[in-house]
């Protein structure tokens, strides 16, 4: 069916016939997991419109700003500092996928025991899938783990790829290595974009960057409450959309979603009975559409009250520190901020375990599950470590290994709901 877009995708050069077949699917999978739930806050027609125009008018405003003269730069990880991309005038997009569509052209140049993450991005760019890849001026890669590392050096055939190390230990050694990239990708950004990173613009970017933080921490403290009056399901999308949406219009309109949410925990309304179990989510990222864990959890009774992923707690968690006047001392600020990020890939990574064990308790949760992508070896291995710290904190906790299929829903349910039977 002809769209207002056709003639934008099919100047990015999308397959516009498996384009419309994959948001047809996406539509479905949306109004079956999204717009089934009852009792939905009115904020939550937000995202139902962003959804509704992911590839639409989203893409537009990224044409526009490059029209402008604007740069689009897309970025892969929460490791990448999106406020020297907004120093430099730029637009910073999210670009990981979480669909399994793609796989079959992805699996034509990385092994099949590749994960999920990595074969859906690789795969929307070989299938000509992906506009917001299509739009982006350059792509952001980072070193967080060998499978991506490796990804990067194929995907550059295909895409103008820059590469960030990111240390895997966090010595003084390490924060000066940090400290050099940084400042090496200032330099990438300003030879992209043609425009100088200053301190007045820095300065602006690093408070944009925080009021989005500080909105999102707001509504993780608001879905806490007790009865529950959010579902996790609505959360996860409103993190998930944070990465791509324009930073100050996403800001705006979810603060008011948060508006609305306090005064239904003033009021005392919940979206879930108050004895449903309250669980938390632990582990890889979820990118869209990558809903199919939470649906199981609250289709069989639970409510996810937390997550503990880089689509959560790791990407809000820290702020950068705003009281640095000169360029040098807000590049620094930069630094330690974006070091305190606690992903699997660093060793030792006790940090971690003493948040999500702190974490856990906060919220009061009955459990956690600790969801990990096949073939993800950081996340897989240190399920191990973060079960030890929950069992002697007396958290009960589930580790879940799958991925974007969906041949395993049964099974999956099956486990959920013999953990919650446990727990309540």
């Amino acid at each position: 069916m002809p769209t207002p877009y056709d003639e934008m995708w099919e100047k990015l050069n999308l397959d516009l016939e498996a384009h419309e077949g994959l948001l047809t699917v996406l539509g479905k999978f949306y109004g079956d997991i999204y717009l089934s739930q009852e009792g939905r806050l009115q904020g939550t027609e937000y995202l139902d419109f962003v959804l509704s125009e992911v590839h639409g008018l989203r893409i537009k405003e990224l044409q526009d700003a490059k029209a402008a003269g604007r740069k689009v730069i897309g970025a892969f990880c929460v490791f990448v500092p999106e406020e020297l991309v907004l120093a430099a005038d730029a637009v910073c997009v999210g670009l990981c996928a979480g669909a399994e569509v793609g796989s079959e052209a992805a699996e034509q140049v990385l092994p099949r025991n590749t994960c999920a993450l990595i074969k859906s991005f690789v795969g929307f760019k070989l299938a000509r899938l992906c506009p917001f890849i299509e739009s982006c001026d350059l792509v952001v890669g980072e070193t967080t783990c060998d499978g991506k590392k490796k990804a990067y050096e194929i995907f550059a055939d295909y895409a103008p790829v820059y590469v960030m190390e990111i240390p895997q230990m966090k010595n003084a050694c390490d924060r000066d290595l940090w400290k050099a990239e940084m400042l090496r990708f200032k330099a990438k950004i300003e030879e992209v974009t043609g425009q100088a990173i200053t301190a007045v613009k820095l300065k602006e970017a690093i408070k944009l960057v925080n009021a989005r933080r500080r909105m999102l921490r707001r509504l993780n403290r608001l879905r806490a409450a007790v009865p529950v009056p959010i579902s996790g399901r609505d959360v996860l999308l409103v993190n998930q959309i944070s990465f791509y949406d324009d930073p100050v219009r996403f800001t705006k309109k979810i603060d008011e979603l948060c508006d609305e949410l306090e005064a239904k925990v003033i009021s005392g309304q919940g979206v879930a009975p108050l004895d449903a179990p309250r669980l938390m989510l632990s582990g890889c990222p979820m990118a869209v559409p990558n809903w199919k864990v939470p649906y199981i959890i609250e289709s069989s009774g639970a409510v996810v009250v937390g997550e503990e992923s880089c689509i959560g707690a790791r990407n809000t968690r820290d702020l950068v520190d705003e009281g640095a006047e000169t360029l040098d001392a807000m590049l620094d600020a930069l630094v330690d901020r974006y070091m305190k990020i606690d992903c699997a890939c660093f060793t030792p990574n006790a940090e971690r375990l003493d948040h999500i064990v702190a974490m856990a308790r906060d919220l009061q949760v009955a459990g956690v599950i600790h969801y990990g992508l096949s073939f993800c070896q950081p996340y897989a291995i240190e399920s191990f470590k973060v079960g030890k710290a929950l069992e002697a904190a007396k958290i009960p906790m589930l580790a879940i290994e799958t991925d974007y299929s969906m041949e395993d829903v049964g099974q999956l349910k099956t486990r959920v709901e013999a953990f919650l039977e446990m727990v309540r």
